[in-house]
C-alpha cells in the first residue's frame, strides 16, 4: 500500500480559537466545545454563531499501520483534524464562518440546505476560468493564506454537510468536510420542531461516513496528477475513522487527528429511569450509497436533509427500519431506543442465551473478551483463560453496526474493518464503574 509510516504522535491541546461576528470584517469571539464527551457528539459553538476555519494539510493513521496524506478544515489557531468541527447553531441564528486557505490551490465551503449565503458581504456565486470553465461552486479563498467570510441565516433544524465547492471530486475526496447541526429554538433535546423527536441528549451521535482512494492522497501529496478513471476506494470511514478506531473515544491519544470515535453506548428503555431515545445523525459524503445496518436493533428514520419525515400536514411519516440507506450528499437522522429490556430478569433468566465457548469468542483487542456473539446481556463471573482479566465491564453486552455493502467493511480488503462500530447496551440500571 502506498504510504508514509509516521509516528502516531499525542494529541495536542488546540490553542485558544477566535471566531466572528457577523459581516465582512470579522472581530474574533470566543468559540469552543460544547461538551467534550467521551463518546458521542462534540459541538463546536460559539456565543456569536461565528467561527474560524482553516483548510489545511495532514496525515491521519489507519488500523493497518498506514498514514495517508489529508485535506481539511481544523479550528483556527488549532491542530489539524478529520473531519472538521462539527458546528452546532440554532435555528434562527445569524451565522459566521471565516474560511482562511493555507492549501496551495483556492479551496471554499458551501452549506447545502442554507440559503441565500453571502461571501464578503455578497451573494456567493459560481467562478469560472478565463474561457468560462466552472472552477468553483462558490466564491473561494485564495491559495497560500487567502480567506473568506460567508455568512447566512441557519435554516430548519436538522443535520447538514458543510463541504468544499471547489474542484469538488477532488476535495471532498481530500477530506474537506464536515457536519453543521442546526438546533430548534429553544428545544436542543428535539431533533427538529416535532415534539416526538425528542431525544437523550446525553445520548446523540454521529456518523460521518466516507471513503478514501489512498493512491488519489499519494498524487497530491506528491504534486503529480491523478487519472480520476482509476479512482478505487480502499479504506471506509465513520468519522474519519475505520474499525476498530471507531470504538475508541474522542480525542484518542494515538489518533491525535482523528478526535471523534463512533461508539454507541446506551441503556433498554425505561419509562421511569430511561425514557428517552438515543439520536443517530448519518452524513454520506462519499461517491456511493452506504447502506448502514444497526445489528439487533431497528432504527426510526424521523428526518432527511434537515426536511422532519411528515405529511404536508404534519402527519407522522417516520418508520422504523432496520437498514439505514444514505445516499452521496445526504443526510439521515435516526432515534434509536433499546427496548428488550424485558427480556432482562437476573433472577430467573439472568443470561437467557448460553454464552458460546471461549474459544468462539473474540478476545482483545486487549485482555478482555468484549463481544461474545450473544444477543443477550453478558456475563462477569466466568472462569477465564490465564492472561484474560474480564469478560465484560458490568454485564453489558455489544451489538456490530456496520455497512451492508461488505467491502465497505474492510481496510484496504482485509474485513472486521472499515465502515464499521459496536452498539453498547448497558443492563437497565447502568454500569456503576464506567
Amino acid at each position: 500500500m502506498p504510504s508514509l509510516n509516521r509516528a502516531r504522535l499525542r494529541r495536542v491541546a488546540p490553542a485558544a480559537l477566535v471566531a466572528a461576528t457577523v459581516g465582512v470584517l470579522v472581530i474574533p469571539a470566543p468559540q469552543s466545545s460544547a461538551a467534550t464527551p467521551a463518546d458521542g457528539l462534540e459541538c463546536r459553538t460559539s456565543l456569536s454563531n461565528s467561527f474560524s476555519l482553516t483548510a489545511s494539510g495532514g496525515y491521519i493513521s489507519t488500523p493497518d499501520g498506514n498514514s495517508i496524506y489529508m485535506w481539511s478544515y481544523g479550528d483556527s489557531g488549532g491542530s489539524f483534524q478529520l473531519p472538521g468541527p462539527t458546528l452546532c447553531v440554532e435555528s434562527g441564528a445569524k451565522v459566521a464562518v471565516v474560511l482562511h486557505n493555507s492549501l496551495p490551490e483556492p479551496t471554499s465551503i458551501t452549506f447545502p440546505g442554507q440559503s441565500q449565503v453571502l461571501a464578503n458581504g455578497q451573494p456567493a456565486q459560481p467562478e469560472t476560468d478565463a474561457s468560462g470553465n466552472l472552477t468553483s461552486m462558490t466564491t473561494t479563498a485564495g491559495a497560500s493564506n487567502g480567506s473568506v467570510t460567508y455568512t447566512f441565516t441557519a435554516g430548519s433544524p436538522g443535520t447538514y454537510l458543510y463541504q468544499s465547492g471547489t474542484d469538488v471530486q477532488k476535495q471532498q475526496q481530500m477530506g474537506l468536510f464536515g457536519a453543521l447541526i442546526v438546533r430548534p429554538k429553544g428545544h436542543p433535546d428535539q431533533e427538529n420542531d416535532r415534539p416526538d423527536s425528542a431525544f437523550d441528549p446525553a445520548h446523540e451521535y454521529l456518523y460521518m461516513l466516507s471513503e478514501v482512494d489512498p493512491d488519489a492522497h499519494l498524487a497530491v501529496e506528491r504534486k503529480r496528477a491523478f487519472n480520476w478513471n482509476n479512482y478505487t476506494p480502499r479504506y471506509f470511514m465513520i468519522n474519519g475513522r475505520s474499525m476498530p478506531d471507531t470504538i475508541s473515544g474522542n480525542h484518542a491519544a494515538w489518533l491525535p487527528n482523528q478526535p471523534y470515535g463512533a461508539l454507541i453506548h446506551i441503556r433498554p428503555y425505561d419509562a421511569a429511569t430511561n425514557p428517552k431515545a438515543a439520536l443517530i445523525r448519518y452524513l454520506n459524503v462519499g461517491t456511493t450509497s452506504y447502506p448502514f445496518h444497526p445489528h439487533g436493533s431497528d432504527e426510526q428514520l424521523i428526518a432527511r436533509d434537515g426536511h422532519p419525515a411528515q405529511s404536508p400536514t404534519t402527519q407522522d411519516l417516520s418508520y422504523s427500519n432496520f437498514l439505514i440507506d444514505v445516499v452521496p450528499g445526504q443526510t439521515v437522522d435516526t432515534l434509536m431506543t433499546w427496548k428488550d429490556a424485558e427480556h432482562w430478569d437476573p433472577q430467573s433468566n439472568p443470561i437467557p442465551v448460553q454464552l458460546p465457548q471461549l474459544q468462539d469468542q473474540i478476545v482483545g483487542p486487549g485482555t478482555e473478551t468484549w463481544f461474545s456473539e450473544s444477543p443477550y446481556l453478558g456475563q462477569t463471573g466466568s472462569q477465564l483463560p490465564p492472561g484474560v482479566v474480564q469478560n465484560n465491564q458490568c454485564g453489558e453486552y455489544y451489538h456490530v453496526a456496520h455497512s451492508h455493502a461488505l467491502q465497505q467493511s474492510t481496510n484496504y480488503g482485509a474485513s472486521f474493518g472499515g465502515m464499521m462500530t459496536l452498539i453498547r447496551i448497558d443492563p437497565p440500571a447502568g454500569c456503576p464503574a464506567q
